[in-house]
């Protein structure tokens, strides 16, 4: 961000200077990324061993912590700035490999050993030896990405209001405070076509104007942050929360002013309590600083933000089921057809609710201004998107790319493609309640509406990449039991359509299925989608509906031939040994679990079928390629 007023008011310059002095120290600086990802794979011995390594060899160095850069498949990640350097990324660190990190930076060398990349510094020079380290645009899964909402994520210590404030952050909020009326924010914020980042994709700015023009008995209005992200393989509010939570409090207090509330809260899943104690971290910081609570920075405008922690139920990520939770009641949607949460929300009072990456964008847009914001993306879908890039995919994190990047480019350029050779099959977008999106239309633009026309959706930003050893019928599956178990049960044709779909691919899979099935499964899933009561019922029949759309002939297969041609549905396996091929090594037998598999050494083996359970070990052991699966 960049300054947007002449003259910031004492309390943030203050901020800003300390800040500086530690993003900029006079010292070496080593950061280590301890967000959760990081912590996974052994960041917290990384950072002892440092911490204890600059005590013991008594180095003038400071060692700090920041969030993920989100490039997770490499973590942990550590982060070295010698000053009059670039910062340099070092990967897959251990306790071994810091030792030898903090050798040579006794020694006065910046090493290349385990360097991942450097990131150009104003004013600095290239480290490493003869520059033999690559820029941060040289590395694939960095070079197309454009990172605005995730800027700080990897960069500044998370604890750290002073340092958030010394890359330009509550400069946004002072410019709102002190030069713009309620009206202006709102007004800039349609400007930009921010779409609202949750799933939906409604406009944020409108949603705004209709709150803020709905009437209320007291004058009283209420915004919400959701941060109850729950689709299997999503984790972008999380990584946003744990490396940058005071750009998500920012864009709250900015929001608060437009719509005119006092009171917000951050709704937060209980998974998270990484996220949840950074951020209520932060939020006492800034009430320590006057950010936040009575008179903010000295200009009248009250606002306090309180936590509110979710059980954990899928669910209460659709807005009305949120609201009920915070309230203390069960999380279970109702009707928004007739009053919407912007009239009736939080304890019947016009209410605000966007997710964490939504408001993140906010000071962003106010400080670089709308038309900046809007000359990103495409002319329905602007700005940048977060996504959590997983699957079976060389390269897996979080990644910041504009709108309208195709599906083909973000999994080969930034992601390196399936590994091991294998071929691209199908890529889910959108969570569970998202669709399956063929190899065939790879090439389509990542944007709201383009996703929605091939039978899936943007959703929170969940991308999981899927190789030729998917089987569709179970990908389906496995959603509909997901969502089966988190459907709140309110309505019939979510509580029951979802279970019945859900038997009808279990049959599929196991082999009791005909030709029927499909055509029942194909209308009871239009049936559930017409007349579920929320958006989690209505969108449930995405993946199923999806994966016939696109992959009927694998529906049919299962069906008809009772095979699975990716070999993943057990019921309809078969395991023989070629005796040809066989070897008689003896491996396979060491393998089997139940015995079913016989024969001398150096003799043709065989199966049991009786005794065999399908488990596929032999297959997987097998040096000679010789057990057959059909």
């Amino acid at each position: 961000m960049t300054d947007a007023t002449p003259t910031l008011p004492q309390v943030l310059q203050e901020l800003r200077t300390a800040g500086m002095d530690s993003l900029r120290p006079t010292r070496p600086r080593i950061a280590v990324g301890t967000a959760t990802c990081g912590l996974a794979s052994g960041a917290a011995d990384v950072l002892a061993a440092l911490r204890d390594g600059v005590a013991s060899r008594g180095l003038d160095a400071l060692v700090t912590e920041t969030g993920c850069i989100g490039y997770c498949q490499v973590e942990p990640i550590v982060d070295v700035l010698v000053p009059g350097y670039h910062r340099v990324l070092y990967s897959t660190m251990t306790p071994a490999k810091a030792e030898a990190l903090l050798n040579s930076l006794a020694q006065g060398r910046i090493p290349a050993e385990d360097a991942l990349c450097q990131i150009p510094m104003e004013g600095a020079r290239r480290a490493g030896t003869n520059g033999s380290i690559p820029l941060l645009a040289d590395v694939p899964f960095f070079a197309s990405q454009v990172k605005t909402v995730t800027a700080n994520c990897g960069f500044i210590n998370p604890t750290s209001i002073e340092e958030y404030a010394a890359v330009g952050g509550f400069s946004a909020l002072w410019k709102v405070l002190s030069q713009m009326s309620p009206e202006d924010v709102i007004e800039a914020v349609k400007a930009s076509g921010l779409r609202g980042r949750g799933g939906a994709g409604f406009p944020t700015g409108r949603k705004w104007e209709s709150c803020r023009r709905a009437e209320s008995p007291d004058g009283i209005r209420y915004l919400i942050c959701n941060a109850d992200e729950g689709d299997p393989g999503a984790y972008m509010d999380r990584g946003l929360l744990e490396g940058s939570p005071y750009s998500v409090l920012e864009g709250m207090i900015i929001g608060a002013y437009a719509i005119g509330a006092s009171q917000g809260y951050v709704y937060i899943r209980h998974e998270y309590p990484l996220a949840r104690r950074l951020l209520e971290n932060a939020i006492a910081r800034a009430r320590e600083v006057g950010l936040l609570g009575e008179d903010i920075l000295g200009t009248g405008f009250s606002f306090d933000i309180e936590v509110s922690q979710g059980g954990g139920a899928f669910v209460c990520g659709e807005s009305t089921a949120l609201v009920a939770s915070i309230e203390g009641r069960i999380g279970e949607p109702r009707d928004k057809q007739h009053l919407r949460t912007v009239q009736s929300g939080l304890f019947g009072r016009p209410t605000v609710l966007n997710n964490v990456e939504t408001w993140a964008n906010v000071p962003l847009i106010i400080s670089n201004g709308p038309q900046w914001f809007a000359s990103m993306g495409t002319r329905t879908s602007t700005g940048t998107k977060v996504f959590s890039l997983v699957g079976q995919v060389k390269n897996t994190g979080l990644i910041e790319v504009p709108m309208g990047m195709t599906l083909r480019q973000i999994i080969y350029e930034l992601g390196g493609g399936p590994p091991d050779g294998k071929r691209l099959k199908a890529v889910q977008t959108g969570g569970p309640s998202g669709g399956c999106i063929p190899e065939s239309l790879m090439d389509l633009p990542v944007d709201f509406d383009a996703l929605s026309k091939a039978g899936s959706m943007m959703g929170s930003g969940g991308m999981i990449v899927m190789d030729e050893d998917t089987c569709m019928v179970d990908v389906a599956k496995y959603f509909m039991a997901f969502l089966m178990e988190e459907s709140c049960g309110k309505c019939i044709p979510c509580r029951e359509g979802v279970k019945r779909m859900h038997q009808i691919l279990t049959d599929i899979a196991e082999g009791r299925a005909s030709q029927q099935s499909l055509s029942l499964l194909e209308e009871l899933a239009e049936v559930v989608q017409d007349a579920s009561l929320c958006g989690l019922g209505k969108t449930a029949p995405n993946p199923v509906l999806s994966t016939i759309r696109h992959f009927r002939s694998e529906y049919e297969q299962h069906i008809l031939d009772r095979r699975c041609p990716a070999g993943v549905c057990r019921a309809l396996l078969r395991y023989s040994i070629d005796a040809d091929l066989c070897k008689g090594c003896g491996a396979c037998v060491d393998a089997c679990p139940t015995g079913a598999i016989s024969g001398e050494l150096r003799e043709a083996h065989s199966i049991t079928q009786d005794l065999c359970i399908k488990c596929g070990s032999c297959f997987d052991v097998c040096p000679a390629k010789a057990v057959v699966r059909a």
